[in-house]
Order: C-alpha cells, then sequence, then structure tokens
C-alpha cells in the first residue's frame, strides 16, 4: 500500500540529543543529509506526532573517553576452573577488550547505521528511534520488526536489503516489504521512559501507534527475544489493520504443556505424559531456569543494582552482553564465529555510547507482573525454530497460545539472534511466513 504523501516541510532539530551521558547531536553537516533521507521515505507527520531525522554521531571526547576506561580495567583475579561454567572466560574477554581499546572503529558502525533512513518520533511521553526503509517494489507489505536484549537494530540491518528488496536477494517482488525497525524504549537511541508501566502491552501499544503515525494502515510485526514478547502483546491487542505476527521466539510460560510446567516449578522429573523428544525439551528448559536465567532474575528484582556496574565500565557492560550473546548463538560458546568481532562491539558499544546498560534491563523489572496475562494470540501467527534457540517447542505445543497458527518450521541453523547469524534464511522464512496474508 502507499503511504500518504504530505505537503509539509519537516523540521529538523539543530539541538543536539541526550542518550544517557553522551550526546549525539544533529551537526549543521548532517542535517542536509538527514533532510533528503526524509524525502527518500515519505515520512508523515500525524496529529500532533513530529517525526524529526536522525543521524547517529558520537563526540569524539566519548570515544576517548571508552578507551582510556578501558585501558584503566582492574580486572578480575580469574576463574578456578577451565570452561565456562563460571561465565566470561578472561582470555576471551581481554581479547575483546584489547580489540576494543586498539582497533575497533565506531565511526565504521555509524556510517553502516546512517546508510538507512533513521528517525526519532514522540510516542507516549518517550522518544521513539526508528529504522524505516521503504521497498521499491508496489504493494510492499509493511512490517515492523523489533530486536531484543542484548541486542539492538545492529541485529537487524542485514535483514533490511532481503526484506526490502527480494529480487536483489533470490525473492520475488510480491515478496517485499516496507520495513520499520524501532528500538526498544531504553534501548539504543530511543528514550528513556522516567516512568514506571513501559512493559510489552505499552510497548506494542506504541509501536501500533507508530505504523499509523506512518501512515501504515494494514501491517505485520516480526520478533525474536523482547521483540518476540512485544509481537505477542501486539497480537493480543489485536489492533485494527495488524494482519498477523511472525516470531522466532516462543514464550515458555504460555505453551509449555501444564503438567510439565508443575514439574518444572516443583524439581520433579519430566512427567511421563511427555514423549523422548519433549523430554529432551523439558531438561533444556530445566538446564536453562537452573544455570542460564540469572542474568533476568537480576534485571527482574534489581535493575538498578547492576546498572551502576554497567554504566561505569565497558568491560563489565561487555562481560554482562558478551556472556548471553555467547550462550544463545548457535556456535556456542563461540560468538565471534557466528557473527564476527566487530559485530559484536557495534552492539556492545552502542550500549555504552547510549548508557543503556542500566535502562534496558528495566523491562524484565517492567515485565514481571504483565507475565500473569498470558491470554491468547488474537490474530494469525507464524513461528519459525531456529535449531540454536534457547526453547524449542514442537508444534502441537503452540495450540492454545496460538489459536491460529498459519505458520510452523523447523531450520536447520541458526540461534537466538536468528536475523544476527542467518539473515538469508531467516529473510526466507519471513517471506514464505506473511505470504497468505497479502491478499
Amino acid at each position: 500500500m502507499t503511504v500518504q504523501q504530505s505537503t509539509q516541510r519537516m523540521h529538523i532539530s539543530r539541538r543536539s540529543l541526550l542518550f544517557g551521558s553522551v550526546a549525539i547531536g544533529l551537526s549543521e553537516a548532517i542535517v542536509p543529509l538527514a533532510a533528503a533521507a526524509a524525502d527518500a521515505v515519505d515520512v508523515v507527520p500525524a496529529g500532533t506526532g513530529e517525526i524529526r531525522p536522525f543521524n547517529a554521531k558520537a563526540p569524539e571526547a566519548a570515544l576517548v573517553d571508552l578507551r582510556q576506561r578501558l585501558a584503566a580495567t582492574r580486572w578480575p583475579d580469574g576463574e578456578t576452573v577451565t570452561d565456562r561454567s563460571q561465565g566470561v572466560q578472561p582470555e576471551r574477554l581481554r581479547e575483546l577488550a584489547d580489540y576494543w581499546q586498539s582497533s575497533y572503529d565506531w565511526r565504521k558502525a555509524e556510517r553502516k547505521l546512517n546508510s538507512f533512513p533513521q528517525f526519532l518520533t514522540n510516542i507516549d511521553g518517550v522518544d521513539i528511534h526508528f529504522i524505516h526503509v521503504r521497498s521499491k517494489h508496489e504493494n510492499a507489505l509493511p512490517l515492523i520488526m523489533t530486536h531484543g536484549w542484548p541486542g539492538s537494530v545492529f541485529e537487524l540491518l542485514n535483514v533490511i536489503g532481503p526484506l526490502t528488496d527480494p529480487t536483489a536477494h533470490g525473492g520475488k517482488a510480491a515478496d517485499a516489504f516496507h520495513l520499520v525497525i524501532p528500538s526498544i524504549p531504553g534501548f539504543g537511541f530511543s528514550g528513556k521512559p522516567t516512568d514506571k508501566g513501559w512493559d510489552p502491552r505499552r510497548i506494542a501499544a506504541a509501536w501500533d501507534t507508530l505504523m499509523k503515525r506512518l501512515g501504515y494502515e494494514r501491517y505485520v510485526s516480526q520478533g525474536g527475544d523482547w521483540g518476540a514478547i512485544i509481537s505477542d502483546a501486539l497480537g493480543r491487542q489485536a489492533p485494527q489493520g495488524l494482519l498477523g505476527i511472525h516470531v522466532n521466539r516462543v514464550e515458555r510460560a504460555a505453551t509449555f504443556p501444564q503438567d510439565a510446567a508443575q514439574a518444572l516449578m516443583n524439581g520433579t522429573p519430566a512427567p511421563d505424559s511427555l514423549s523422548r523428544e519433549e523430554k529432551v525439551i523439558f531438561n533444556e528448559a530445566r538446564d536453562f531456569l537452573n544455570n542460564g536465567f540469572g542474568y533476568a532474575a537480576i534485571m527482574g528484582t534489581r535493575p538498578e543494582t547492576i546498572g551502576y556496574g554497567l554504566a561505569d565500565s565497558p568491560v563489565g557492560l561487555a562481560a554482562w552482553l558478551y556472556d548471553k550473546i555467547a550462550d544463545w548463538v548457535f556456535t556456542r560458546g563461540d560468538p565471534e564465529k557466528a557473527l564476527g568481532r566487530d559485530a559484536i562491539l557495534d552492539n556492545i558499544t552502542l550500549y555504552w555510547l547510549t548508557n543503556t546498560g542500566p535502562s534496558s534491563g528495566r523491562i524484565y523489572w517492567e515485565n514481571v507482573g504483565a507475565m500473569a496475562k498470558l491470554t491468547p494470540i488474537k490474530v494469525p501467527v507464524a513461528v519459525t525454530v531456529f535449531p540454536g534457540e534457547v526453547y524449542k517447542p514442537p508444534k502441537k505445543w503452540l495450540s492454545k497460545a496460538y489459536p491460529e497458527l498459519i505458520y510452523y518450521n523447523r531450520v536447520a541453523k541458526g540461534g537466538h539472534f536468528a536475523a544476527w547469524e542467518e539473515p538469508e534464511l531467516f529473510s526466507e522464512e519471513i517471506r514464505t511466513a506473511f505470504r497468505t496474508l497479502r491478499s
């Protein structure tokens, strides 16, 4: 569908935009480029919701400070094991930090970000940062796609081309999307909420406002990790115009069989009602809750406490994020093999420069109450299960949470960060999953 045309000139703010302790400004040189980007995607102000072009530009002083802090790191004495059972291994983190200090180039990451049209708009009192790329193909389907934690919009940059221009990536013009990629409040260049209540339900409502503000009356939603939880919340709200959702991470609490969930809670063995394959899934869930869930327990109860270290120490922040990236990629324990060192540092540096290590953790705290209200999704749902995902439910477990399951597929490679790890495979899954909703 075509976005409404607007003759209103966009106002471009020349004030610096402050994210945490770092000013990311629109300089005199950048303003004309941002205006050109705005014209290229037909940005439409709706109501009182002004949409302002945005470019990332970290002050050089912030990068100098980062390198100085890395050089002054006080390292712990070291672990008492030779595996990953106590967390990120010192030799890996030292190598990452040394490279970060001496060789890593944030400006290259900025150029990659700024090669896509980016914007800010205020919704419900919070500035929302988003990438907006319109397809050149007629009848492209509008799609809002959401990242997770410990990720960011960097997770999704490599699928922009395949989804908006499928003919250049082995697809068909009929499978094209207009793509909107927002940063979750408290993440990246989005604003940090100053009041409580920004749980996935509120974010989902903001995403519907964003899509309508851009002129998209009919659209689909996609997400992994928190992006999946937000897409689920959107599917429960089922606002007018939402055609369906796709997730590559399924919420265990909404889909685990009741007797198995009770056994997990009580610490008893898997119930006999489960098949051999299902008992494997049960045991993986138990292992995750026992050995891999501590990060979420901390951020779900004390996000401010962990936040002090994340705000003050780049190595502390890197360890906190790297540990879960390493846990969840398909190449378990070796995220550099799955993503590359620069890609990992692009993501970590974004958290550092925007000081969103602390604020990004609050979504876990906000979601504690929302977990008790997981009603069935009211719109069509598509699911892709990647083999490196933490939770890989069989299709039959999904019927209660997703009564209108239109697509389910298990693929051969890729992990929790599916779009980041396998962009071409991921893009093909999205094309296939939403094909029936285009008419």
